[in-house]
């Protein structure tokens, strides 16, 4: 096998990504204080060709030097939103058709591996704070729950991480 050079991946440029179809996918950061998670999801975002990156609370914004970092220039093509509140975000997504899904443990929540999508609607996925998860008051207000399935002495993996696991899920499950 020989490793793959840049200039074989075929990358879109920055305007080919802006003017893309793009995955009918919003996520909602709820008060990320992780400059680091902020870019990883960016990065994320952009791989699986989300529509916008909301940032919501105390979750900072481009542009930033730290998110740069992870985000590696994410940041300049995914379209993103800031909101003083989770709950207006959330609320202008479902207003807009959006099903909303928070990433949290709750009772009743849906376990990844088992959820359905419908290609012909769009979705959002609200993550949380990397301590406190998503606010209750934000979980109440949302369409549904869904949990990452984990089998080990923790049950909570890193932001940027469960971002990624679940981004990925929604992506292919949108898209093949």
């Amino acid at each position: 096998m020989r490793k793959l050079k840049i200039t074989e991946l075929k990358r879109l440029t920055a305007e080919e990504y802006r003017a893309s179809d793009k995955t009918p996918l919003v996520v909602v950061l709820d008060h990320v204080r992780s400059l680091n998670n902020v870019g990883s999801v960016f990065r994320a975002a952009d791989a699986f060709r989300l529509e916008t990156v909301y940032l919501c609370g105390i979750t900072a914004t481009p542009p930033n030097a730290e998110i740069h970092k992870t985000a590696l220039g994410a940041e300049d093509t995914v379209e993103w939103r800031y909101f003083k509140d989770t709950l207006d975000a959330v609320g202008e997504l479902k207003r807009l058709g959006y099903l909303v899904f928070a990433l949290e443990q709750v009772e009743g929540s849906i376990s990844l591996e088992t959820l359905t999508l419908d290609k012909s609607k769009k979705y959002a996925v609200v993550i949380g704070h990397e301590v406190k998860g998503v606010r209750q008051e934000v979980v109440d207000i949302c369409d549904m729950c869904v949990e990452i399935p984990q089998s080990g002495t923790k049950h909570s993996l890193n932001v940027s991480v469960a971002a990624g696991v679940v981004l990925w899920d929604f992506f292919r499950k949108l898209k093949y």
